[in-house]
């Protein structure tokens, strides 16, 4: 008589299983740093833990966590109708000094309770962290001050990113179009094109944020602004030669401690 559905009358609101949600994004986030698969692979996966999860929960947790399969995707050259995509222009091109190309992405954080988002950009040449920010959105604004940050060590000929909704806004490229960077854009879904930045996650992850497990966001600033302190000043890379970010982006080559004298006691 009053035109509501039975059911919708009857039905009881069932709360979010936070705590277990979080744990799933975990185990996602850590498998996609090994094989960054789609949305059937992962749910095969994750069943394989012992949880029993349908692939519509994970393609909503993939989503929440900013992830995309890593393959060839149709109808590739739709864009958005207010975004402007660039070229990508790095493709053969040798990479000699500091400041030539920046690049920029951003990653999930899994805390103890929820997540946020982290930001980074980093020199290719010298690997070095020039800024990074956390966020518990994905809005464009902490990427750009991010971008702003890094831009106070100066000015790179060529800044890469992909073609995230956050890189592509009007707000964002304005800031690189004021300082007249050449912008390039990775190809979608081809992580490869920012290798390096890639690297980092990979390198931030396993040796701090999966080890750490920060509470909430003020512990992981505190916590990643240590580590990127020693992963720039302190942390030799084979690849540089096993010099630090820092001396291959500043030029200044480390000079090891002249030994102590030693000290004759007389008899």
């Amino acid at each position: 008589m009053l035109g509501f559905n039975r059911s919708n009358v009857y039905y009881q609101h069932r709360p979010k299983d936070t705590e277990s949600e979080d744990r799933l994004r975990q185990a996602i986030d850590k498998q996609f740093m090994d094989d960054p698969c789609g949305v059937i692979k992962m749910a095969h996966y994750l069943r394989r833990l012992g949880s029993a999860v349908g692939e519509k929960l994970v393609r909503r947790l993939m989503r929440s966590m900013n992830l995309l399969a890593i393959y060839p995707k149709p109808r590739l050259s739709q864009k958005h109708p207010e975004h402007k995509i660039y070229p990508y222009l790095l493709r053969g091109v040798e990479i000699v000094r500091a400041n030539q190309v920046w690049a920029i992405d951003i990653t999930y954080v899994q805390l103890r309770q929820g997540f946020c988002y982290l930001v980074a950009v980093i020199d290719w040449f010298s690997r070095y962290v020039l800024a990074w920010r956390l966020s518990n959105t994905l809005d464009a604004a902490f990427c750009v001050e991010c971008l702003k940050d890094a831009l106070t060590y100066g000015r790179p000929d060529i800044f890469n990113s992909d073609q995230g909704v956050q890189f592509t806004s009007m707000v964002f490229i304005q800031v690189l179009l004021e300082h007249k960077v050449r912008i390039s854009m990775d190809g979608r879904g081809r992580y490869l094109d920012n290798i390096f930045i890639e690297r980092l996650w990979r390198t931030v992850k396993y040796n701090n944020i999966y080890i750490m497990e920060y509470p909430t966001i003020t512990d992981a600033h505190g916590g990643l602004g240590a580590y990127f302190n020693q992963y720039n000043t302190a942390r030799l890379h084979q690849s540089l030669d096993y010099q630090t970010p820092w001396e291959v982006y500043s030029g200044l080559k480390f000079v090891p401690p002249a030994p102590e004298k030693s000290v004759i006691l007389p008899a």
